[in-house]
């Protein structure tokens, strides 16, 4: 089975998160974190921030890792590395995803997350 390497940003303001809705592939509908594969050669801060400007159109600084969590799906394993970050310039402009949320934590149940997010979730004991 193949391994992906992926970053996340947890964006905060306030006590609430960014979350976003992927918009297509075999997990269209399903809600995340925005980010996506770490390139050859980038750090995961490096892919992040790329990621970050590609589909949402801002620049964020990248803060702490939160952690890693590792999810298998049927079609791959994912190693997914999470980190706090803030916008620093740009507005979250939706390029790839369907839809995005700000979500406290008592909402976090609202979406249809990701299992990956999800094992991110019950790390930090917010699930």
């Amino acid at each position: 089975m193949k391994t992906i390497q992926v970053v996340a940003a947890v964006i905060r303001d306030g006590d609430r998160i960014f979350a976003t809705q992927r918009g297509y592939g075999n997990y269209k509908d399903w809600w995340e974190f925005p980010g996506g594969k770490i390139e050859p050669g980038e750090t995961p801060q490096q892919a992040l921030i790329r990621e970050i400007r590609e589909e949402l159109d801002t620049t964020i600084e990248v803060g702490g890792l939160i952690a890693t969590v590792e999810h298998t799906y049927p079609e791959y394993h994912v190693v997914l590395q999470c980190f706090w970050a803030k916008v620093v310039d740009g507005a979250l402009t939706l390029r790839e995803h369907e839809a995005a949320r700000w979500l406290s934590k008592s909402e976090l149940g609202s979406v249809k997350w990701l299992g990956a997010d999800i094992d991110l979730f019950k790390k930090m004991g917010w699930m």
